[in-house]
Protein backbone atom coordinates (compact mmCIF):
# COMPACT_ATOMS: atom_id res chain seq x y z
CA UNK A 1 0.00 0.00 0.00
CA UNK A 2 1.38 3.56 -0.44
CA UNK A 3 0.49 6.34 1.61
CA UNK A 4 -0.23 9.70 0.72
CA UNK A 5 -0.27 12.89 2.23
CA UNK A 6 -2.51 16.37 1.04
CA UNK A 7 -0.63 19.29 2.20
CA UNK A 8 -2.29 22.68 2.27
CA UNK A 9 -0.49 26.02 0.83
CA UNK A 10 1.42 26.71 4.70
CA UNK A 11 2.82 22.74 4.17
CA UNK A 12 0.62 21.85 6.76
CA UNK A 13 -0.91 17.92 6.21
CA UNK A 14 -4.64 18.09 6.11
CA UNK A 15 -5.10 14.52 5.39
CA UNK A 16 -3.70 11.23 5.00
CA UNK A 17 -4.64 8.47 2.16
CA UNK A 18 -3.91 5.34 0.99
CA UNK A 19 -4.08 3.89 -2.22
CA UNK A 20 -3.49 0.33 -3.78
CA UNK A 21 0.17 -0.70 -4.84
CA UNK A 22 -1.47 -1.96 -8.09
CA UNK A 23 -2.06 1.81 -8.97
CA UNK A 24 1.41 2.64 -8.22
CA UNK A 25 3.31 -0.73 -8.62
CA UNK A 26 7.03 1.12 -8.76
CA UNK A 27 8.52 0.25 -5.29
CA UNK A 28 8.89 3.46 -3.06
CA UNK A 29 9.43 6.18 -3.08
CA UNK A 30 9.71 5.92 -6.94
CA UNK A 31 5.95 5.38 -7.38
CA UNK A 32 5.53 8.98 -6.33
CA UNK A 33 4.27 10.08 -9.34
CA UNK A 34 1.87 7.13 -10.11
CA UNK A 35 0.09 7.97 -7.02
CA UNK A 36 0.03 11.75 -8.11
CA UNK A 37 -1.76 10.79 -11.30
CA UNK A 38 -4.41 8.51 -9.70
CA UNK A 39 -5.09 10.48 -6.53
CA UNK A 40 -5.74 13.65 -9.44
CA UNK A 41 -6.77 12.03 -12.24
CA UNK A 42 -9.05 8.89 -10.82
CA UNK A 43 -9.88 10.46 -7.45
CA UNK A 44 -10.21 13.43 -8.65
CA UNK A 45 -8.66 15.20 -5.88
CA UNK A 46 -6.86 18.48 -6.26
CA UNK A 47 -4.03 19.36 -4.00
CA UNK A 48 -0.71 18.73 -3.30
CA UNK A 49 0.03 15.45 -2.36
CA UNK A 50 3.07 13.74 -1.35
CA UNK A 51 3.85 10.21 -0.54
CA UNK A 52 4.48 9.12 3.24
CA UNK A 53 6.15 6.03 4.48
CA UNK A 54 4.11 3.89 7.26
CA UNK A 55 7.59 3.06 7.76
CA UNK A 56 9.65 5.82 8.07
CA UNK A 57 11.98 4.69 5.54
CA UNK A 58 12.01 8.01 3.79
CA UNK A 59 10.77 11.50 4.55
CA UNK A 60 11.66 11.34 8.07
CA UNK A 61 8.14 9.83 9.59
CA UNK A 62 5.01 8.56 9.16
CA UNK A 63 3.39 11.85 8.23
CA UNK A 64 0.03 12.39 10.39
CA UNK A 65 -3.09 15.46 10.18
CA UNK A 66 -1.22 18.37 11.68
CA UNK A 67 2.47 17.55 10.73
CA UNK A 68 4.20 19.97 8.81
CA UNK A 69 6.42 19.50 5.79
CA UNK A 70 9.89 20.66 5.41
CA UNK A 71 10.99 21.21 1.87
CA UNK A 72 14.41 21.64 2.55
CA UNK A 73 15.03 18.57 4.45
CA UNK A 74 12.30 16.57 2.40
CA UNK A 75 10.56 15.61 5.41
CA UNK A 76 7.56 15.39 7.52
CA UNK A 77 8.02 17.02 11.03
CA UNK A 78 5.29 16.34 14.23
CA UNK A 79 4.02 19.30 15.89
CA UNK A 80 4.88 20.51 18.95
CA UNK A 81 3.89 18.72 22.05
CA UNK A 82 1.69 20.56 23.93
CA UNK A 83 2.82 22.59 26.63
CA UNK A 84 1.61 21.04 30.27
CA UNK A 85 0.35 23.77 33.07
Amino acid sequence: MAHFAEIDSNNIVRRVIVISDDVAPDPAPDNEAQGQVFISDVLGLAGTWLQTSYNGNFRGTYAGIGYTYDPATDEFVPPPEPEQP
